[in-house]
């Protein structure tokens, strides 16, 4: 157990590689309660996002949800963050748990009328259930009452009492759906799911596999690979950026960046042979040179090898491009490789 944004959480229940391939080859679920909600609803709701958010939020229909960034002055990243329009003009946020109390103070410094605000942070508890099981665990555990949603849509339920926002997403790269609901049923729905999920092989997991997992699917990590230095652009993740939309704080640096063009960007890489794990804020070096450091690393369970992610002067990142690492005094080769380094067959 670690302190993970003011919240004691554990890395491993029966270890990272077990939880890791259970999730990739079976099934699991992360408690997730820690991550940060807020409701926004009124008649101004969706213009007002739209003005904070770089994804477009007058497209998302009622039922779905979409990725997006909350940004500063500079087109720095605040949070990444998920909106659900689970109901018409009204909305869920789920925000980074380090970053609740900065993401709802600059929220509220931007309130307009017709907008109501409100953090549910400590109101909601949320549990995401992943690998190839999902369906057969949600079958299970409606017993067919409901169908599961689509990707990226958002359903409301009624279980045994307990109301439940139930998304088709998830943070590993495999199919799954997440679960949003009062944090008074916190320990009956999760010991539910795990009940329903033993016989289809469901692992409780940690912190460790969720890093492990979204790494080798080349999710960033806010605080990480995302910060209030690093633009969503130089993240490669432009594509839930829409420059075409109305202002939104941010877009102007966004733009006078891409006019000028991309000085580093972020790429994923992994080690050439065995090899010591990379990790965070290990050297990067190009022709006997440091040239930058690693943002997120670790030993991929899948792979077999070590992988990272980092950025790089542009002209350096290019599939294929070969680095160095400095792993506690001795520099190991390593490629620049494609999004995402796992894929499925």
């Amino acid at each position: 157990m670690v302190d993970f944004g003011g919240w004691l959480m554990p890395v491993q229940y029966s270890g990272i590689m077990e939880e890791h391939h259970a999730v990739r080859n079976q099934l699991g679920v992360f408690d997730i309660s820690h991550m940060g909600e807020a409701v926004v609803s009124g008649p101004r709701a969706q213009e007002w996002l739209d003005s904070l958010l770089t994804n477009n939020v007058a497209r998302l229909q009622p039922g779905c949800s979409h990725y997006t960034f909350l940004l500063n002055e500079e087109g720095g990243v605040i949070d990444d963050l998920l909106v659900y329009h689970y109901a018409p003009g009204k909305y869920l946020l789920v925000i980074n748990a380090s970053r609740i109390d900065e993401d709802v103070a600059w929220m509220q410094a931007h309130l307009t009328e017709g907008v109501h605000f409100e953090d549910r942070s400590a109101a909601y508890a949320g549990l995401a259930v992943q690998g190839p099981g999902s369906a057969q665990l949600f079958d299970r555990f409606f017993q067919g009452r409901y169908s599961r949603p689509a990707r990226n849509e958002i359903i409301g339920v009624e279980e045994k009492g307990v109301s439940l926002l139930i998304s088709r997403t998830g943070y590993t790269g495999e199919d799954g759906f997440e679960l949003f609901f009062d944090a008074a049923h916190a320990t009956s729905v999760w010991d539910a799911i795990l009940a329903a999920g033993a016989p289809l092989g469901i692992k409780p997991c940690g912190l460790g596999a969720r890093d492990t997992l979204r790494l080798e699917m080349c999710y960033p990590l806010n605080g990480s690979d995302l910060s209030p230095r690093r633009t969503p652009l130089e993240a490669g993740l432009g594509f839930f950026v829409d420059l075409q939309k109305p202002a939104f704080i941010g877009r102007e640096a966004l733009v006078a960046q891409r006019t000028a063009g991309i000085a580093d960007r972020l790429v994923p890489f992994r080690m050439l042979g065995k090899t010591p794990p990379p990790r965070a804020h290990y050297a990067i070096y190009k022709n006997g040179e440091p040239v930058a450091e690693i943002t997120s690393g670790s030993l991929s369970p899948t792979l077999g090898v070590g992988i990272g992610m980092a950025y790089l002067p542009a002209q350096w990142a290019k599939v294929n491009e070969e680095i160095e690492i400095d792993i506690r005094g001795r520099r190991f080769p390593a490629v620049i490789d494609r999004k995402p380094l796992h894929r499925k067959s």
